[in-house]
């Protein structure tokens, strides 16, 4: 199963809407819209999840394609790198004396 990152997607864009899209291009196992968690409104980008195949097919045929006059990016998505803890600045260790 290869999961397909979606990016530059139109607000209105729908899961079925994308739904529709992508099975012109194979059978799409999930589709995943995020949306804002303080207002609810889509992000802008998605994922859809298809056989390995039918996503090479999909990000080859989609990738740059308008949808509601946005051209989208569509490519294999990347594994978002797992830190160690909450967001923080770029500012490790600790107090403690210059001595």
């Amino acid at each position: 199963m290869a999961k397909i990152y979606v990016g530059n997607l139109p607000f209105t864009a729908s899961d079925d809407d994308i739904r529709t899209l992508f099975s012109q291009h194979g059978a799409v196992e999930s589709v995943s819209l995020p949306t804002d968690r303080e207002t609810g409104r889509p992000r802008g980008f998605g994922f859809v999840e298809m056989s390995q195949a039918d996503a090479s097919r999909a990000i080859q045929n989609l990738n740059g394609q308008d949808m509601g006059g946005r051209a989208l990016r569509v490519n294999e998505a990347q594994d978002k790198p797992r830190s160690g803890g909450g967001g923080g600045g770029g500012r490790s260790g600790g107090g403690g004396s210059r001595w």
